[in-house]
């Protein structure tokens, strides 16, 4: 009798054991909340495997393509797959599209097939002319979307790269970026959208809803990928313009113009992961500072996306800021600051196991790193639907709709700076001869020229010389060619006018890495090597010189402008550069974009944005003019428009109220054109020394001739806010400025008083 019971015990315990493990797990239901299944999974997890969730490897380490296309893992990569892991970066990006899909699908199911949970890897890139992969639609840099004072483009080209980036299997990418730039010895000044704290946080936003493809967390995010805004905060406010280099900010600065586009992202955006920057705060490291990391993101902007490193920065505190002295000190300076996970480092939070054995007050801090990233996961959808639609990956990427839209964002991004006695737009009369010129001139410069614009002109074309060496690491100039110059010249004199192609190229600046010493950051901001002299040469032959400058920093054009019939700015374009130029500077339509920095004549005004404080522009510099060369939010048009006097809807504003201005504008010209109507605002007395002027409102509009729209601005109490005496947001009441016009520094005004 007792054997029959105790065999049935056995029984009825085997059979509840069955049930148990025929269960679902509540990881694995797609109808729970995402914080249900974070928590279940991680309940689950040992701590080995929690840490795996808070380390990235550069995929090459872990898997590559075998000479038949096959997927290799390799030696070092295999062990770490058995606690999965955070993510991997440019997995495949070599790779066309379609391979890389194929690929990462595989190494996807490798990775998912080796941990007992089935949890997947993030697959992360990058994304500045578009997504930094093989056989991607080549849009061009940040700067240039920020030049088109264009959201819903800006939207579009990020809703592109968002798209194309998760056809080729990735799931997040280290872009957009937030930062405030203002300083033009700073090589990676085109990766933002310009000087502007007002622009830049609507480019932001846009950037992040696109790329994310308006994830607002009701839905996972299946067809678009996750935003990774960086760098949190105020890395481009190094000292002399140098990558990892001090950043000595005031708290208010910091406060009212460099977070405003991060908290944006977070808040408006939605953004899925920050980074935080290379550089410290006023002394304390970005990366070992839980003020900036916890208290700031996410206490008080309610953030709860993942933390990434930078490159090896958590390891860097140790090494390079020294605020660490040895890398278990690191560790735990990054950790608790907030940072969940680390990039390409092995011998820094995989030190984590052994030290928690030490010290379990670590624990906490684990959790919510691990919860984070599988908290992502979730999101976009990866234990759900891990793997690629390959047939998709073909027919969208390069889709004939995204290369259009790079071409628009050619378009509206072209700056025309200059036109004197409207030489431009040239005429196709028969006969004429044209000199292409420049060391800044493409491989294909010619050919589409003579494409775009037909058999009626004859075009010749000479690119002269490289401007540096082209080495990948510490780029030289190249020495004075007088041969090249010469022959340029000749050309020049046989020719009915010449379009010159001068400025920089991603050689003059770029990023400056930590390893290998690569360098990308100048001393100087005035363009390099012979082009000054070029044009002071074909200027000499009284024949009309066209400038076409291209650029990936703010340039100090001095020669060049007093040189230049015309000049059309175009920073850093998409892959269709050339065919829009010539379709631009040929009249097909009218160059509309505007300045989204200010140009200085000199390195020597640095320090110079347009909204620096009144008396920061009480006196000039001896010996040079005063002012920029040309201001913030400048740009003609092959047509003209007129204003009307702005009005404003009431002459009082109560402080939880807002006003209407408006204002009419008529395009007075001959084309049909675009124009940015702009809004600025000035605090007239504050508590505190205020901007000059700040941005506030813009709008893109076109017109055609004759034609009038009005545009009409909203005037909230948050756009008046400031932080105040106390270093807290304060909104005071008193006389306010509008201006609204087609740039900083020409506009019309009104006036109003917060009650």
């Amino acid at each position: 009798m007792k054997s029959k019971v105790i065999l049935g015990v056995v029984l009825a315990a085997a059979v509840s054991a069955t049930c148990i493990a025929d269960e679902k797990p509540a990881y694995k239901d797609a109808s729970l909340p995402v914080e249900k299944r974070v928590e279940d999974l991680l309940g689950r997890m040992t701590v080995e495997e929690k840490v795996g969730q808070m380390l990235m490897f550069g995929a090459g380490r872990v898997a590559k393509r075998g000479k038949n296309g096959s997927l290799n893992m390799t030696k070092w990569g295999k062990p770490k797959l058995a606690n999965s892991l955070g993510g991997l970066k440019f997995p495949f990006q070599s790779s066309s599209p379609a391979e890389s899909a194929k690929l990462n699908n595989e190494l996807q199911k490798n990775i998912m097939g080796s941990n007992r949970f089935g949890i997947p890897t993030l697959f992360v890139g990058e994304a500045y002319n578009g997504v930094m992969g093989k056989g991607s639609t080549e849009f061009g840099r940040p700067l240039n979307l920020a030049a088109a004072w264009n959201l819903q483009l800006t939207h579009d080209v990020w809703d592109a790269i968002g798209r194309e980036s998760r056809l080729r299997g990735w799931h997040m990418v280290h872009s957009p970026v937030g930062d405030i730039a203002r300083d033009p010895r700073f090589g990676r000044m085109s990766e933002g959208y310009g000087e502007d704290t007002y622009l830049s946080t609507e480019m932001l936003v846009a950037a992040v809803t696109g790329v994310q493809g308006d994830y607002d967390g009701s839905a996972p995010n299946t067809t678009h990928i996750g935003a990774v805004v960086k760098h949190f905060a105020g890395y481009s406010q190094v000292v002399g313009g140098r990558n990892f280099a001090a950043v000595e900010v005031s708290p208010r600065v910091l406060r009212d113009e460099l977070f405003p586009p991060f908290k944006a992202a977070v808040q408006r955006g939605h953004c899925l992961a920050i980074m935080p920057s290379h550089g410290d705060l006023n002394g304390v490291p970005s990366h070992g500072n839980p003020w900036l990391l916890t208290e700031v993101l996410r206490n008080e902007w309610g953030f709860n996306g993942y933390v990434v490193s930078d490159a090896y920065d958590v390891g860097r505190l140790n090494f390079l800021m020294k605020v660490a002295e040895n890398m278990e000190e690191a560790v735990k300076l990054g950790l608790k600051a907030g940072v969940d996970l680390d990039l390409y480092s092995d011998n820094v939070y995989e030190l984590l196991p052994e030290m928690v054995k030490k010290d379990p007050s670590l624990m906490p801090y684990i959790d919510r790193a691990a919860g984070d990233m599988l908290r992502t996961k979730f999101i976009m959808g990866l234990f759900d639907q891990p793997y690629i639609d390959v047939k998709e990956t073909k027919k969208q990427v390069r889709s004939s709709e995204f290369l259009a839209l790079a071409r628009e964002m050619d378009r509206e991004s072209m700056i025309l700076l200059k036109n004197e006695n409207n030489v431009l737009p040239l005429s196709k009369t028969k006969g004429r001869k044209i000199a292409l010129l420049g060391p800044l001139l493409g491989k294909k410069t010619l050919s589409t020229f003579e494409n775009v614009v037909g058999d009626n002109i004859s075009f010749v074309a000479e690119k002269g010389y490289e401007l540096t060496d082209r080495d990948k690491e510490r780029p030289e100039l190249t020495p004075r060619d007088g041969a090249a110059l010469d022959k340029m010249v000749a050309m020049a004199k046989e020719a009915d006018l010449s379009i010159l192609f001068v400025g920089g190229d991603e050689f003059t600046a770029r990023e400056a890495t930590f390893f290998k010493w690569v360098i990308g950051d100048r001393a100087t901001i005035e363009p390099v090597g012979a082009q000054d002299e070029l044009i002071q040469r074909v200027k000499a032959l009284g024949k009309p010189v066209i400038v076409v400058l291209k650029h990936r920093r703010t340039l100090a054009f001095n020669v060049i402008d007093k040189n230049a019939d015309a000049i059309l700015d175009c920073w850093d374009m998409t892959e269709f550069g050339d065919e829009m130029v010539a379709k631009a500077l040929f009249g097909e339509f009218s160059p509309s974009g505007k300045l989204p920095v200010t140009v200085p004549r000199t390195i020597g005004q640095i320090p110079y944005h347009y909204s620096m404080k009144e008396i920061s522009f009480f006196k000039d510099y001896l010996f040079m003019e005063s002012g920029p060369l040309y201001p913030f939010g400048y740009g003609l048009s092959y047509s003209s428009f007129t204003y009307s006097e702005p009005q404003v809807s009431s002459q009082e504003m109560e402080r939880d109220g807002e006003l209407k201005v408006r204002v009419n504008v008529t395009n007075t010209g001959k084309m049909a054109a675009k124009e940015v109507v702009q809004m600025y605002m000035k605090d007239l007395f504050g508590s505190v020394l205020r901007p000059d002027k700040e941005l506030k409102g813009f709008e893109k509009i076109e017109l055609k001739p004759g034609e009038t729209k009005t545009v009409e601005f909203t005037i909230t109490p948050d756009m008046l806010m400031f932080t105040g005496l106390e270093m807290k947001p304060v909104l005071e009441a008193g006389d306010y400025e509008v201006m609204v016009g087609t740039s900083s520094v020409d506009h019309k005004k009104a006036a109003f008083r917060l009650k």
